[in-house]
């Protein structure tokens, strides 16, 4: 690639694009062609051609997609084929009526099958079943492979495909409910630490064996790709090394400081038991990755630390309650905006607001919502909204809940129906 040639970057705002980004800054590049999800939506083939059509990018890197860990791929299997299978579609197809000279499709370790020999080979791609719980993710993934590789026998066009690793680095994904296991890992390890628990526990038995890669090396071999291979045959990116999920976890609590226990949640999926790269065919043309993992966790939870303190609301109120504690975080005469911690085993009082209307955000444990006929579990990331004279109290059960309550300021009204505390 030239150092004036332009280049689409594809997702260049999430952990892998934006890690490109960086790395072509830093070679010298300058031409960018970047657009946000708001400005340009990738699933919209009409808005995708319009793009190309005016911007004619001469390189693309494709990196938009949607990506998540275990949980996330069981929970919206039908989103995350879809969403990939139509982004890949619509940049790819584009790039060919628009000429792209060359255009680097990002894969994924998980196309391979589930139980394939280790390290696993480039050609070991659709020799076997895959692994059930990102299957939709993986047949994503192969047919994007499988059309760069259509579009060059067919049209003669540049497209090739990469498989990166496992990857961790600066601006990853740390939500519970849709990260991968690095980062979810520092995040558990993190909250355990700063609310003092006394153990954290983790899916499986941590006997899973994982590679994991630093994103900028990743960045600098899509790169180094980007210049020096020109095959349609797909390519691995990886580091080469494995560790456990036990021994990972030990050493991620480690370095966030966290001194209690690890518990392992043997009910839980533990998901590919290996999953390790062949990464000769890169290290022969000429790359090989430089970070090394520890170094490249404590760099990634020192920018999460940072990250961390940035979005942590300011606390102007903390008051003790009978079934835990209570935050005010903000208020003024619009809403009220609470953090609260309900102690495991406890409930609050069986209650009613006559004006307030309030939406309970669960952001840690299990939080059970009980109102006159029903009870809804509510879990991290899920919320309620309970209007006006609807009877309810909030219960946690399994271990200590903590939750965001969002309501309007009429903050007298409430009326108990009945309450475990001696309170009227």
């Amino acid at each position: 690639m030239d150092k004036s040639a332009k280049i689409y970057i594809a997702g260049h705002r999430g952990l892998v694009g934006s890690a490109i980004l960086r790395r072509l800054e830093k070679e010298g590049y300058s031409n960018f062609v970047l657009r946000t999800h708001a400005e340009l939506d990738l699933l919209d083939q009409k808005a995708t051609a319009d793009f190309f059509a005016k911007e004619k990018p001469e390189y693309v890197f494709l990196a938009a997609a949607k990506v998540g860990g275990i949980m996330a791929n069981s929970t919206y299997p039908a989103d995350f084929i879809h969403s990939n299978l139509q982004v890949q579609n619509n940049v790819v197809h584009q790039s060919y009526l628009n000429k792209v000279k060359k255009l680097l499709f990002l894969g994924s370790s998980c196309i391979y099958p589930k139980l394939c020999p280790q390290p696993i080979k480039e050609e070991y791609l659709l020799t076997g079943v895959l692994e059930p719980t990102n299957e939709p993710y993986a047949v994503a993934k192969i047919a994007g492979t499988k059309m760069c590789q259509s579009y060059n026998r067919q049209y003669k066009t540049n497209f090739i495909s990469v498989m990166p690793t496992n990857l961790y680095g600066p601006n990853d994904n740390f939500d519970l409910n849709n990260s991968h296991v690095l980062p979810a890992l520092i995040r558990k390890f993190h909250d355990a630490k700063i609310e003092n628990k006394g153990f954290v526990e983790l899916w499986g038995t941590g006997t899973a064996k994982r590679e994991f890669l630093h994103i900028n090396d990743l960045a600098a071999a899509c790169v180094f790709l980007m210049n020096n291979y020109d095959g349609s045959e797909i390519i691995n990116i990886g580091s080469g090394g494995e560790t456990s999920i036990k021994d990972l976890a030990e050493l991620i609590k480690k370095i966030v400081g966290f001194e209690g226990e690890v518990r392992w949640d043997a009910g839980k999926p533990d998901g590919t038991p290996r999953k390790l790269l062949d990464v000769s065919k890169i290290n022969k043309l000429g790359w090989k990755h430089e970070i090394k993992l520890e170094d490249g966790i404590r760099s990634t939870y020192g920018c999460f630390v940072e990250n961390y303190k940035k979005i942590t609301f300011k606390s102007m109120q903390i008051i003790e309650k009978p079934w835990g504690q209570e935050e005010i975080l903000e208020t003024n005469p619009q809403y009220t905006v609470k953090r609260l911690l309900m102690k495991k085993g406890c409930q609050c009082s069986y209650q009613y607001h006559e004006k307030k209307r309030e939406t309970i955000y669960c952001l840690k444990g299990r939080l059970y919502i009980i109102g006159e006929k029903t009870v809804k579990a509510l879990l991290p990331g899920g919320s309620i909204t309970i209007p006006p004279f609807e009877k309810h109290r909030m219960r946690a059960v399994e271990e200590d809940a903590v939750y965001l309550e969002s309501s309007t300021s009429e903050l007298d009204d409430v009326v108990r129906i009945s309450d475990d505390y001696g309170r009227s």
